[in-house]
């Protein structure tokens, strides 16, 4: 443990303060969660490492970079009621959770989520819901919610999602084509949405209704 504890120190001041994340909620979240345990047993040296790691089912882990800066992009004080799609590992989801009042989280694969629900439970989450179920639609019977997190690459941005952001809500998601996005913040306002750009990433694909499956058709 003392050798992860290094590891995760270290990864906080080389992949996350040195490369510009000062929010002190994200700081303390990403110390507090042991992202080792997220990961499989032949990965856990890696954990601490600075790229995306396999989790399975061709999904991955996010790079600790991309974790801080989708949350701090969030801007939470922690009265927010949150709405994840993608769990995945479950990792980003206990980071949400250590910051957050509630997270709601959405995962289309059931492999993964019984995974992250299991290890979440382990933790002592007690303020994660989880289901299984098509992410682009979102959790309407939840909704409206604060903050809206996707962690996959959409073509557009889901209209589902859209309608269920709470006014003055926030949300952040990677939009473009299957091999580039940017990863935008999304603001409602009374007058509309605001947009602003944080720069260009690569995720795994949304897949639903509203995400590449549907693309199509839309």
């Amino acid at each position: 443990m003392i050798g992860y504890q290094r590891a995760r120190n270290r990864m906080i001041k080389t992949e996350v303060i040195l490369r510009g994340i000062m929010d002190v909620r994200v700081l303390a979240a990403m110390q507090k969660v042991l992202r080792h345990l997220f990961v499989d047993d032949a990965l856990r040296s890696q954990a601490y490492s600075g790229y995306a790691l396999p989790i399975g089912e061709k999904q991955t882990i996010s790079q600790p970079y991309t974790v801080a800066l989708m949350t701090e992009a969030l801007g939470l004080r922690g009265y927010e009621k949150i709405l994840e799609i993608g769990t995945g590992s479950g990792y980003q989801t206990a980071v949400l959770a250590e910051i957050a009042d509630r997270v709601f989280s959405v995962e289309r694969l059931p492999s993964l989520a019984c995974r992250a629900a299991y290890i979440l439970r382990q933790l002592g989450y007690g303020n994660i819901m989880l289901k299984i179920a098509d992410g682009t639609l979102g959790w309407p019977e939840k909704a409206p919610f604060d903050r809206i997190i996707v962690t996959a690459a959409s073509p557009g941005v889901p209209q589902p999602l859209l309608a269920q952001l709470a006014m003055r809500g926030r949300m952040v998601i990677p939009v473009g084509d299957r091999d580039m996005q940017e990863l935008i913040v999304l603001e409602r306002l009374p007058g509309g949405f605001r947009k602003v750009k944080l720069g260009n990433v690569r995720f795994v694909h949304l897949m639903g209704r509203w995400g590449w499956e549907g693309y199509s058709e839309q």
